[in-house]
């Protein structure tokens, strides 16, 4: 259906010149799926947009040939090559608030590549567009044919790109990225209504992804990008179970899963992928590689073949042993957390609310309940996890924690006084104490100001020391996330994303705090950069005894961080406990189905049933009455609907808010030994 054949891309900018990518050959057969993976930077997007002729200004193919089932598109006119874009080959991008059009509503473009390209009319355009957003799975389509983008949730606009892509039934599916800022339970759902429309349509597709787990479980074959190179492609299975690249097997051992060894630092990958601007000499990852020698420096590496059908790799040096051990460290035995000790951080009862201004003259007055009536404790030297899916109250509550948001009821005690509620002024050396690890670091610091002023700011706010000793605090935290004093002149737009990531977390720590939130510390860095953040993280936690409350959608992120876990679902805690037995015996039905839908690295369970969470968030403006996950919880009755579950003791410190959990509680299991010995 397309072959691709060296392929060349070069972006000419002021000064410079950028090859994203280099040498690519593909091939994309009728009917199956080819996964793309690398981090960012390698050349999978770039690829596509080569496809679709979307290139980016000063971009141009340099060489090489891109065949569509006989079509030649290199050279190709305008006009023939809008004949077939989004007719024959289509595209969902990656971020669907920033491709959809604000100011036109969901119908109206969806209905567009039918006027475009079949030339209906505009009554039978939105007739098959209303029908294809049924097929994507929005509910009451023609109530939503009048939305517009801001309306829809992350999931939903992202169905809408999907079926924008599909209404003209293309050859070729490029998804870019579909699912990366989604939610584990709706990137599941995303994945396979593509797998399914793949198949109910009769398309091939490529998935640019940097998810292992995604292409294990939805590619049939696999192609690994590094610098602008395919360095390893093949069947899925045959890549999987017979890594030849250095780099495939960097990535593989570099994705924290569930069954993690806690007690084991994640392999990671030294450095950052190279710049396209730079001279490209010898193999592209020789700079990271640990097997890589002086020909690897100097000759790029020649297409050598695998041991399955169609499995081809450029390696120097290529893994023997798929199974050979990598060195890898083993932390310091962890402070142990004494239970008797007074908390270090308690939250009692928790709610944030608000206001949304009603709707004409007489409307009803409403409020976005984002967190309702929370409570939990940290104790000294205990990490706590909050996991949920997106706008379940997480990042509200982390913000209340550390006294930058004020709740609308309920407190936050910190060492058993009282923080929450209290103006900037009260607050004094007690902020200190409390310090936050914000989410997009390149947002969380200020673009005008110097790496040394970032560091220093903190503590020339709290008076803490001289000039001088400011400095060698700052330097102090450098070295304490592993970047040294060089970095201290350079400004943030100057840094990688894991550099400024570890900026982030030694502004964060120089005031030696108590209690540190990180608010998805890792969410937006590649899995190598990734590994490494983690790493930092768990080596700071283990020898600082720090309190930590570590915020993620990343149940594997989570597992591996933190020793108790809590459960978020729509403002509320639905299940609390130690982390090895949340994740070992779940006892909310959500939960599980969270569990469930985590994507694992291995094409032999690709086809394992997956019993996950279906359907879409309840809106927090108006939450379900009783259990607020009622609605898709596949065990709800009418005494879901009547009564509101609290948090019910199971084993340990377990807890659980479900009027039938997947474990007995307590009291069950005391009234059967009653019932039992009578």
């Amino acid at each position: 259906m397309l072959t691709i054949r060296d392929l060349s891309v070069e972006i000419h900018r002021p000064g410079r010149t950028v090859r994203p990518v280099t040498g690519v050959d593909l091939v994309l057969h009728r009917g199956e799926t080819l996964g793309i993976v690398g981090e960012t930077g390698s050349g999978k997007s770039m690829t596509g947009l080569a496809v679709m002729g979307m290139l980016p200004g000063g971009g141009a193919i340099t060489s090489g040939s891109i065949d569509f089932d006989g079509t030649e598109l290199v050279g190709l006119g305008a006009a023939e090559y809008r004949a077939i874009r989004g007719n024959d080959i289509s595209m969902v991008f990656q971020d669907s608030m920033t491709s959809l059009n604000p100011t036109r509503s969901i119908g109206d473009q969806v209905a567009e590549p039918l006027l475009l390209h079949r030339g209906l009319s505009r009554r039978a355009a939105r007739a098959q567009a209303e029908e294809m957003l049924a097929l994507v799975g929005i509910p009451r389509p023609a109530e939503r044919m009048g939305d517009y983008p801001h309306q829809l949730s992350g999931g939903m606009r992202q169905r809408v790109m999907i079926a924008m892509a599909l209404i003209c039934e293309p050859r070729v599916l490029i998804a870019d990225e579909p699912t990366t800022a989604l939610d584990v339970t709706i990137q599941a759902e995303i994945l396979e209504l593509l797998s399914g429309l793949k198949q109910q349509l009769g398309m091939a597709m490529i998935l640019v992804t940097h998810d292992m787990g995604v292409v294990a479980r939805h590619a049939d074959r696999v192609g690994v990008m590094y610098g602008g190179r395919l360095v390893e492609t093949g069947r899925t299975a045959d890549l999987f179970r017979h890594t030849k690249h250095r780099y495939t097997r960097a990535l593989l051992s570099s994705i924290p899963s569930l069954a993690q060894d806690k007690d084991v630092e994640l392999h990671s990958i030294p450095g950052s992928p190279p710049d396209p601007a730079d001279p490209q000499i010898g193999c592209r990852f020789a700079a990271r590689c640990a097997a890589a020698t002086d020909r690897c420096r100097t000759e790029t590496p020649v297409v050598a073949e695998g041991p399955g059908e169609g499995h081809v790799f450029a390696c120097w040096n290529p893994v023997v042993d798929v199974e050979e051990a990598t060195a890898q460290r083993r932390f310091a035995e962890p402070r142990a957390v004494d239970p008797s000790r007074p908390a270090r951080l308690r939250v009692v009862e928790l709610r944030k609310e608000h206001p949304v201004s009603a709707k004409g003259l007489f409307g009803r007055r409403r409020s976005v309940k984002a967190v309702a009536g929370v409570s939990f404790e940290v104790r000294a030297g205990e990490a706590f996890g909050l996991v949920g899916e997106s706008g379940c109250g997480k990042s509200s509550l982390g913000r209340m924690l550390v006294a930058l948001d004020r709740p609308t009821s309920g407190e936050v005690l910190l060492d058993g006084e009282r923080v929450s509620g209290l103006r900037p002024r009260q607050l004094g050396s007690r902020r200190a104490k409390l310090q936050m690890m914000f989410q997009d670091s390149h947002a969380s610091l200020d673009p005008k100001m110097r790496i040394d002023d970032i560091l220093r700011e903190p503590l020339v706010i709290q008076g803490v020391g001289t000039a001088a000793e400011r400095t060698d605090k700052a330097l102090a935290s450098l070295a304490s996330v592993g970047l040294g004093a060089s970095i201290m002149e350079r400004y943030p737009h100057e840094l990688s994303g894991g550099q400024r990531q570890r900026i982030g977390l030694a502004r964060a720590l120089a005031l030696d705090p108590d209690v540190l939130v990180a608010d998805e510390p890792v969410s937006a860095l590649d899995v190598s950069i990734r590994s490494q953040v983690l790493n930092l993280m768990r080596t700071i936690q283990l020898e600082r005894g720090l309190s930590s409350v570590v915020i993620s959608h990343d149940l594997a992120v989570v597992r591996y961080l933190v020793d108790r876990v809590g459960v978020m679902y729509l403002g509320a805690l639905v299940e609390v406990g130690a982390t090895e037995e949340v994740y070992s015996r779940p006892a909310h039905p959500y939960t599980a189905g969270l569990l469930a839908a985590v994507p694992v690295a291995d094409p032999d369970l690709a086809d394992a049933p997956v019993d996950r969470v279906t359907g879409e968030l309840p809106s927090p403006l108006d939450p379900p009455s009783g259990c607020r996950f009622r609605t898709r919880c596949p065990l709800a009755t009418e005494l879901c609907a009547a009564v509101e579950p609290v948090l019910d003791p199971l084993a340990g410190d377990h807890q659980v808010a479900c009027h039938f959990p997947l474990q007995p509680k307590l009291r069950e299991t005391a009234s059967t030994a009653e019932e039992a010995s009578a």
